[in-house]
């Protein structure tokens, strides 16, 4: 069992690494993820693993500690009904409004392994053949390097492909690899993957006209929270939306921003536009 103090000392290096606050209550997570880093790396146990990280930490031990305790669950279409109002609804209101000059960017905030971002990918060509000719962009970023690699890649299993993503769908944006799917180049052109810490400067990313930011603030305490979702405000275009998980309250979001609903979809639009 972890002891108090290598809690303590694992929880604070994720926090400060990462945003996510592994409160009291949690050792039993952060035992199990730790127990797995410790095979791959060939230690004894979690007493070997302390004991370097404390007296011999390197930059590659602490990246291999937050992989560890980074979430990757996702899949294809999550919740589905956010992605029928990007259909639906958004979009369309955002080639009204970009009519001028053209062009349309969304985030994937927590993109995992790069479902999200593909999906958006999907309805984009599946729907709305009139962007061929304007300048699409969908960046999907996350904090773990191993699952920007395999977002980049487009390279999923069977069973992850089982989930949420329909047969047809499935037949037209991807080629099957032996036991793999691999995502066609039609949906690659569209997305850019590249690894971001939500706690840093939001330099560099540009203006987005939509940010999907999914069930990854759940796991922050609520003044990370606060500061995260002021930066994503400031990097939103005027009339562009803001998507949290189902399951996800925004704390104090900036007054220029306005609670929207469409059917099962709580969304929240920036004033302005």
């Amino acid at each position: 069992m972890i002891k108090p103090e290598q809690f303590k000392f694992f929880s604070q290096l994720v926090k400060d690494s990462s945003g996510i606050a592994l409160s009291t209550g949690k050792e039993y997570l952060l035992e199990s993820r730790l127990n797995e880093l410790c095979k791959v790396l060939g230690l004894k146990n979690i007493d070997s693993l302390y004991q370097q990280a404390k007296f011999k930490m390197t930059p590659k031990l602490k990246e291999q500690i937050i992989e560890a305790m980074t979430t990757n669950e996702t899949y294809f279409f999550r919740d589905q009904h956010p992605f029928d109002t990007l259909k639906n609804h958004i979009i369309k209101e955002l080639m009204e409004k970009n009519q001028s000059k053209k062009e349309l960017r969304f985030w994937s905030a927590a993109a995992s392994t790069g479902q999200e971002a593909y999906s958006i990918a999907m309805i984009i060509q599946e729907h709305f053949p009139q962007l061929a000719n304007w300048k699409v962009e969908i960046l999907g970023t996350d904090i773990s390097r191993q699952a920007i690699e395999k977002a980049q890649a487009g390279r999923y299993t069977q069973v992850e492909v089982n989930r949420g993503l329909p047969v047809t769908m499935l037949i037209k944006y991807f080629k099957q690899q032996g036991a793999f799917w691999i995502a066609q180049d039609k949906l690659k052109k569209l997305v850019h993957f590249k690894t971001f810490n939500l706690l840093n400067p939001f330099i560099g990313l540009g203006q987005f006209d939509c940010i999907f930011c999914r069930y990854v603030l759940i796991y922050f305490d609520q003044e990370t929270k606060k500061k995260i979702t002021d930066k994503l405000v400031k990097v939103l275009r005027p009339g562009g939306y803001l998507f949290f998980g189902a399951t996800e309250t925004p704390v104090g979001l900036d007054p220029s921003m306005k609670r929207v609903t469409f059917g099962k979809t709580v969304c929240w639009k920036k004033a302005g536009g």
